[in-house]
């Protein structure tokens, strides 16, 4: 009895040293993001009847500290600002798409698990999906950002295709004949 009463002492102090010791903590690992500038930061563009600029612009991606391994591929953010520069139509905003160009003016292609760099604008009640003439909207944007264009730094041009349905807008005046009560 006393030899199983040693034995299991000593099964109990094994496993307090082995197994309630604290683990060894492995080193955390640390997420940055690394930030590309693009030359103009801010630029105006037009097409169409549409006027405006975008600002603000940079590409972000999201590495790991020290191997350098791609946590979040590239994405560009900037803020649009859209005009209708039109005296006499109305604008619906439908959507747009940002395409980018290299240095030989080919479309830089986005890698296949990542989508088009397409633009959506509002269209819920009380949203600015229509400007009438002279009016303006603002907005955010966040695409996608092809990695061949950081890789190769050959990015040239950044173009921007908006989708909009221009209408007649008119002004007209009605007049009708009217006396106030006993006059």
């Amino acid at each position: 009895m006393r030899a199983a009463t040693g034995v299991l002492m000593a099964a109990v102090v094994a496993a307090a040293s082995f197994g309630c010791t604290p683990k060894p903590q492995s080193a955390a690992v640390v997420i940055e993001d690394k930030i590309y500038t693009v030359t103009p930061a801010q630029v105006n563009v037009k097409t169409g009847i549409m006027t405006g600029e975008m600002t603000e612009m940079k590409i972000t991606e999201r590495v790991e500290k020290g191997s350098g391994r791609v946590e979040s591929p590239a994405k560009l953010t900037a803020k649009l600002k859209l005009t209708n520069s039109s005296t006499d139509q109305t604008v619906r905003l439908i959507g747009g798409k940002i395409l980018y160009l290299d240095d030989q003016g080919h479309l830089i292609k986005m890698e296949e698990a990542r989508t088009e760099s397409a633009l959506k604008f509002p269209s819920s009640y009380n949203s600015t999906d229509r400007l009438d003439p002279g009016q303006e909207a603002s907005q955010s944007v966040e695409v996608d950002f092809p990695a061949a264009a950081l890789q190769a730094r050959k990015l040239k041009e950044i173009r921007l295709e908006l989708a909009y349905i221009p209408s007649s807008y008119k002004l007209q005046t009605a007049s009708f004949a009217v006396s106030i009560g006993g006059q």
